[in-house]
């Protein structure tokens, strides 16, 4: 039996599914992308524990049975270039099947829906290797190095940009 492809697509963020998102829990090494409590993110006002933030820069990654798969922040940087930058997560369980790049290119696909002209870019912590093949194949080349400051102390990073010409 063939079984047909994932099909990943976004919608607005609701509470329920950012209620589910701060349920889940990642294995070790990826356990640092966990979030704090639903009940902690909605008294605390922070990302999209803040009802605003949760509808202008979340949303919710659903597979083609309305099944809630990830979610991503496309968060804007005007700086001297315009920028979306993109922070995302996909289910744990999902994590490791060779679908991330499908899941990666239902993000860019909202993306430049709703930032057409913008460059598109994202940060990935350089020891993850997994991610960065999902990138890589959803078509983000690495472009610079450094380190910043997480919950966990200084980190080093690779920032990837994504190459539209392969849209």
């Amino acid at each position: 039996m063939i079984s047909s492809p994932v099909i990943f697509h976004a919608v607005p963020m609701t509470a329920a599914h950012a209620k589910d998102i701060c349920t889940w829990h990642y294995k070790a090494p990826y356990n640092i992308y966990g979030w704090l409590s639903w009940e902690q993110m909605e008294a605390l006002g922070i990302e999209f524990g803040d009802p605003r933030i949760r509808r202008e820069q979340y949303v919710s990654i659903m597979n083609q049975n309305d099944e809630l798969c990830g979610f991503a922040q496309l968060f804007p940087l005007d700086g001297e270039v315009r920028t979306v930058r993109l922070g995302l997560g996909m289910h744990p369980d999902l994590c490791g099947q060779g679908t991330g790049h499908l899941f990666v290119s239902a993000i860019i696909e909202e993306a430049r829906k709703r930032y057409p002209r913008r460059e598109i870019d994202l940060e990935v912590l350089t020891w993850n290797q997994r991610a960065i093949r999902a990138y890589r194949k959803a078509g983000f080349t690495i472009t610079d190095a450094y380190e910043r400051r997480t919950p966990n102390g200084v980190k080093p990073f690779y920032c990837m940009v994504y190459d539209k010409s392969r849209a």
